[in-house]
């Protein structure tokens, strides 16, 4: 991993040089080629400020994308993804003093004063996050009686210990005795026998729990334990006594009955049939194994690699075997190095996304569509493109492929939204090869429809993951584990279905009506993989303008409404985290670069260019921008689960002020332009 210090650069090779000089950002003489807007407009006020803040952006976006045609940020999450990488090495026996040390470096500076750890930046202390974070630095050697350590010790007690942690956390200290395996929730590698059409088989969970619940039914299953290097009693509120026993719900109901369906799978883990475990253990693994990708990882993403390495360990694969070499291999490209020594493990690597974002950006920021860095931008995701069935086809056999996934290598798991919004970069560059462009974009549009839900809208990964089930199981306690339709990820597809001509199209018009359907009684939209009314917000008003509602349309006002009521009085905007669970916080929040460019996004496509909350937005972008061109933004805006995960894309600070002020500068881009 290349060292950073803004969190731009990329993970595999160095940094590219600067791909042009900003006096190539042109618009005037694209008019003729379908892209063109209004040229530039004069150096003097507000619109001089966006179009010099603009070419500044631009000029750092271009000197950050990698020789092969890719851009990728950091991806930020919070400290349970180095604690668990610790955890691992340890379990496996592999652990050295150098990563450790690194680590740890990386552990300690994220602590708040009051000895917790958070799981998004200025958010409360989170309770596993914080004893994860602290068995972490034990094994770096940290002495229970450091301050530091005192302190984060003294606030686990203070919220209930280890036994009031989610069931992942118990899992890791299960597996060095730190907690009892007879006290974790059941999940049997069984499960895997249960037919597609019955109700909790694996794919009726959403594809990230998916590829962890797998691996997880082989270690409930064994219920391994490793020597522990030291005691934990210090995180229990009495460690001389056994964790009390959970209250039962009422078994009228769904969470009394999962809980005594638990208590049942506890009696069948002593009685079950062992011809009948050892087959579903071995199936399992030949799950595990056939969808591990060409980089070793699993999915792209670092839960499930783990717990894919602990599974196929315990079941007697050695770390020299292929499988498990190629997959510690995988976890090593997770780490970011810093300038400072310090190391931090990345859950998800976002190329594919941050590609086509920066491409999209810098096309609607006058970047020539035949520029250089936009064609090989154009190159490198067309060798991306995923053209073999995965398990999306569960849900849709015969459907062929064509999508796109987030990450470097993830052939299983395309996803909808990355496949939108690369389609939408593609129709913003003039590629020297139409036809295979055209013929990507087909295919890709192709799939993009098949994977409709019954509703007409669209979830993320799978059509129709919907099932309410998975989310009571006791086991599953800790962030989303379906994968429903959301407003963000419907509105990018028919925001792309406009540019593909099928505004008019019966599936296009049925994502609208959802999309209508789904609109907060203030105005705003949900944002699911974004925080999180002004990602929905921002999602949505594009989608429905090119998709042809007109901006007077009554859902198009009340969201204006909404977000001028929102703006903050610096005339940014920001909502914080805590939106996900308190409407207090809906809207609100310490204003953002990339919170600010969405607002705006939605309100240029609204046709409020010259209103005054838009004119606020942009001096405040162009008042807040870097002398290098770049923003800054400690706030964490993107989610892998709503509040639960929370991920700081190092990238959307760049990426998306410069598509708000392009579009600001430019006009904004439609179908009939960009064709």
């Amino acid at each position: 991993m290349t060292a950073t210090t803004d969190g731009s650069a990329g993970a595999v090779g160095p940094r590219a040089a600067a791909a042009s000089t900003t006096n190539e950002l042109r618009r005037g003489d694209d008019a003729a080629s379908g892209i063109g807007g209004t040229a530039p407009p004069d150096a003097s006020g507000l619109d001089g400020a966006a179009a010099r803040a603009a070419e500044r952006a631009a000029g750092h976006l271009l000197a950050r994308q990698d020789p092969e045609g890719w851009w990728k940020g950091d991806l930020e999450t919070n400290v349970t993804m180095d604690a668990e990488d610790l955890l691992l090495r340890q379990f496996l026996g592999i652990l050295d003093a150098g990563t450790t040390h690194a680590a740890a470096l990386h552990i300690r500076r994220e602590q708040r004063e009051d000895g917790a750890w958070a799981t998004f930046y200025g958010g409360p202390g989170d309770l596993s996050a914080t004893v994860e974070a602290y068995v972490a630095l034990r094994l770096a050697g940290d002495a229970p009686e450091a301050p530091h350590m005192a302190r984060a010790s003294a606030w686990v007690r203070a919220g209930g210990g280890i036994a009031s942690a989610r069931v992942f956390t118990r899992i890791w200290l299960a597996l060095f005795g730190w907690w009892r395996w007879e006290d974790l929730p059941e999940l049997p590698p069984e499960l895997l026998f249960l037919p597609k059409w019955f109700p909790l088989n694996i794919y009726d969970f959403g594809c990230w729990a998916r590829q962890t619940i797998v691996p997880l039914t082989v270690v409930s299953a064994k219920r391994p334990v490793r020597p522990a290097p030291f005691p934990l009693d210090e995180l229990h509120t009495d460690p001389d006594l056994p964790a009390p026993p959970r209250p039962l719900a009422p078994a009228t109901g769904w969470d009394g009955l999962f809980q005594r369906l638990d208590k049942a799978l506890h009696v069948y883990h002593r009685v079950a049939p062992r011809a009948l475990r050892r087959t579903a253990m071995n199936q399992a693994a030949r799950w595990i194994i056939e969808r591990q990708e060409n980089d070793g990882c699993w999915g792209g993403i670092q839960p499930p690699a783990v717990y894919s390495v602990i599974a196929l360990h315990l079941l007697g694969y050695d770390l020299q075997h292929p499988v498990m070499r190629a997959g510690l291999e995988s976890l090593d490209r997770f780490a970011v190095w810093r300038e400072d020594g310090s190391r931090m493990i990345e859950a998800c690597q976002s190329p594919v996304w941050d590609t086509c974002l920066a491409a999209i950006a810098l096309a609607d920021a006058g970047l020539a569509p035949d520029h250089p860095a936009l064609v090989k931008a154009v190159d490198w995701m067309l060798d991306e493109e995923i053209t073999r069935t995965g398990d999306w086809a569960v849900r849709r056999p015969g459907l062929p492929p064509g999508g796109w996934a987030f990450e470097f290598h993830n052939d299983n798991y395309p996803d909808i939204d990355d496949t939108a919004e690369v389609l939408l970069a593609f129709r913003r560059v003039r590629h020297p090869d139409p036809a295979r462009l055209e013929a990507a974009v087909a295919r890709g549009t192709r799939w993009t429809l098949g994977m409709q839900s019954k509703g007409g809208a669209w979830g993320a990964f799978d059509a129709d993951n919907t099932s309410v089930l998975p989310n009571k199981l006791p086991f599953c306690d800790f962030g989303e584990v379906i994968d429903p339709p959301s407003a963000d990820v419907t509105a990018h597809v028919v925001e792309m279905l406009a540019f593909e001509g099928l505004a008019q199209d019966p599936r296009t018009r049925r994502g609208i009506e959802w999309l209508l359907a789904a609109q907060e009684p203030n105005g705003a939209w949900f944002g699911r993989w974004g925080v999180n009314h002004v990602y929905g917000t921002g999602s949505v008003l594009p989608a429905l303008t090119a998709a042809g509602l007109p901006v007077s349309h009554p859902a198009i006002r009340r969201s204006v409404r909404w977000l001028g009521s929102v703006q903050n009085q610096d005339g940014g905007w920001g909502e914080d985290l805590r939106s996900y669970h308190d409407e207090a916080w809906i809207g609100r929040g310490a204003s953002t670069a990339s919170q600010t460019a969405w607002a705006l996004i939605a309100l240029l496509a609204a046709g409020e260019r010259d209103s005054e909350p838009v004119r606020r937005g942009v001096a405040w972008l162009a008042e807040t921008q870097r002398e290098d061109g770049s923003w800054d933004e400690p706030y964490f805006t993107g989610t892998g689960f709503p509040w639960d995960f929370s991920i700081n894309y190092h990238l959307y600070r760049q990426v998306f002020p410069l598509t708000a002020l392009g579009r600001y500068v430019y006009g904004e881009p439609s179908p009939g332009k960009v064709r």
